[in-house]
């Protein structure tokens, strides 16, 4: 079968004898019409009235738009939003587009282009969110958890914001999209550093958000900024739109949620020998900060002790100068989770989290990734697909195999009867 690496593809061969299972999102249909889906949308959003009676002649609307590790279809979808303001009274010069970078770096003006189109780029004002820019941010107060709330000032002095992403899993905030494109997508460096020091609680999980301290801030955080319309898409492994759920910030993600949950929470009866998984291609794979989610995913389905295969071409490296600091300074787990407890670190956490994921087994990694730095992160690096598959099987050639063609997405669910 063949895996996705970056933008190309791999032959993947097993030996004749492996036990092999494939596990794949769960097949739903694609939206047969999404243009009448989104209009559907629009018309009947959940727990809020339409866009266009939320907006008045006059206002300055900020849109929120996902940055280029993450997929939403905002191409398709902005022209529509865009014209349900315009409808209702709102001039081309009032309306911006926000790129909800988090703590990412900042895009190009041909990314920015790609993602929103050429129609809109050249109609509405494009930015990229910077959270390190203080001139920039407005602190509007603190949480019950005691997050500092800083966010962009553009974005807070707005009349009216819009929020859209795309909605999967997430390994700490439990699902993506809805309140994370304020925060962290348009937060300041500190208010994404503190709510992030939190996914040292157990309860910062995958698919997880009631009593998820991460969440829990967030939406608070969010909610203190204030959303007056959301937008946010669900995709299947070919980006093809599932589902366009819009409306209140919260009843609209968790309909997302729902979803997300349904196709790409896979049950599995029992956890595998071997794991072969591959990110799903790019972006998924851009880096390794962004391909961490495909080891965090496919560690769900491994054996304590057992062997995985990860495809991850990250051809920006590892994507974080800290996380990269801090796989050179640490080479002890526990000495970097008490660095950690003592100073939460941006970049720095997940170089924490992939060091915790290593020890349940050992990782072959065919990447980009220099081979010195993938050694010293705790990963055994190769120099082919076909050179991980003999290092793994060895003589073994019937061992039980799980095989993730698309590991940024799915999240093994393991029963162990």
């Amino acid at each position: 079968m063949e895996l996705f690496y970056g933008r190309s593809k791999l032959n993947l061969k097993l030996p004749a004898g492996a036990k092999i299972r494939i596990l794949q999102p769960q097949v739903v249909k694609p939206l047969e019409d999404p243009e009448k889906a989104l209009q559907e949308m629009l018309q009947h959003p959940i727990a809020s009235v339409p866009l266009r009676n939320k907006v008045y002649a006059g206002d300055t609307v900020s849109l929120l738009v996902n940055d280029s590790t993450r997929v939403a279809r905002s191409d398709f979808f902005l022209p529509y939003l865009i014209n349900e303001l315009l409808e209702a009274g709102i001039k081309e010069k009032d309306i911006f587009i926000v790129f909800a970078n988090g703590s990412h770096r900042p895009l190009s003006e041909s990314e920015m282009v790609s993602l929103v189109g050429e129609n809109v780029a050249s109609r509405i004002r494009l930015y990229n969110h910077d959270s390190k820019d203080e001139t920039n941010l407005v602190l509007k107060g603190k949480t019950s958890f005691g997050t500092p709330v800083y966010v962009n000032k553009m974005v807070a002095e707005a009349d009216r914001r819009i929020l859209t992403g795309s909605v999967v899993h997430h390994f700490f905030a439990g699902f993506g999209g809805g309140r994370k494109a304020l925060i962290p997508g348009v937060a300041g460096w500190e208010t994404i550093r503190i709510n992030h020091s939190r996914l040292l609680d157990e309860e910062a999980r995958t698919g997880a958000l009631k009593g998820n301290p991460v969440h829990e801030d967030l939406l608070e955080a969010a909610q203190m900024v204030g959303c007056d319309f959301l937008l946010n898409t669900v995709l299947n492994e070919n980006k093809e739109l599932l589902g366009i759920f819009g409306g209140d910030m919260i009843e609209a993600h968790l309909a997302a949620c729902d979803l997300v949950e349904k196709v790409n929470g896979v049950e599995l009866e029992e956890h595998a020998d071997v794991v072969i998984a591959s990110c799903g291609g790019f972006p998924k794979d851009i880096n390794m900060y962004q391909s961490h989610k495909t080891l965090d995913n496919a560690m769900q389905a491994l054996k304590p002790g057992g062997k995985m295969i990860l495809l991850a071409e990250c051809h920006e490296g590892i994507g974080s100068a800290a996380f990269e600091e801090w796989a050179n300074k640490y080479s002890d787990f526990e000495e970097m989770e008490e660095a950690l407890r003592r100073e939460f670190v941006l970049g720095g956490h997940k170089a924490y989290t992939v060091s915790k994921l290593l020890r349940k087994g050992k990782v072959f990694l065919f990447s980009d990734v220099d081979p010195q730095l993938a050694i010293r992160i705790g990963f055994i690096p190769v120099t082919s697909l076909e050179e991980a598959v003999e290092l793994v099987y060895g003589e073994d050639t019937t061992a039980d195999t799980v095989i993730i063609p698309q590991g940024s997405l799915v999240v093994p669910r393991v029963s162990d009867k």
